[in-house]
């Protein structure tokens, strides 16, 4: 299902084909299907997805289509998973890309699971409810709280006046 054409689109997850290597998986496989993390085994993640990502997301739909499967993206064969080694090639490429060189020899973005790290501290530093945040990456709150209570900076000021205006505080 294509994204809307303009505004917030919603991403539906599945499943998971974490990278084991044959020796450890049940099927044989480099790759074991396996439900999403703390859901029940056939439960989806909706995603709420920002509408700068749709409009890339319809264009890369516009593009290259989808897999077979319905997945997003496939292998140069057209037909299984994408591997790792190919996502960390075009991970290293992409911030060669994006960042200075100062940064590209920082941590800042060393792996793609950085991302969702980057992620969340931006919702919650831009006020998202930790509850919301937790709905929507998939983690409960206890977690959210316990990985990023440090994440929070400069609102200090602003959480004074959210309080103020709450008590209705003169100045």
């Amino acid at each position: 299902m294509l994204p809307p054409e303009k505004g917030w689109g919603v991403l539906t997850l599945h499943d998971t084909h974490p990278v084991s290597g044959k020796q450890w998986t049940d099927s044989g496989e480099h790759h074991d299907k396996r439900g999403l993390k703390s859901r029940e085994a056939k439960e989806n993640r909706p995603v709420p997805i920002p509408p700068l990502l749709v409009a890339m997301l319809r264009a890369h739909l516009k593009e290259f289509g989808t897999a077979k499967d319905g997945r997003l993206f496939t292998n140069e064969r057209g037909g299984g998973l994408v591997g790792s080694s190919a996502y960390w090639r075009v991970w290293r490429d992409a911030r060669e890309y994006a960042l200075p060189p100062n940064l590209q020899a920082s941590i800042l973005g060393g792996r793609p699971y950085d991302l969702r790290h980057t992620c969340i501290t931006t919702w919650l530093n831009a006020g998202v409810p930790v509850a919301e945040v937790a709905r929507r990456v998939g983690n409960s709150s206890e977690v959210i709280h316990r990985v990023y209570e440090g994440c929070i900076y400069g609102q200090e000021a602003a959480m004074n006046r959210k309080i103020e205006a709450e008590l209705a505080c003169p100045d």
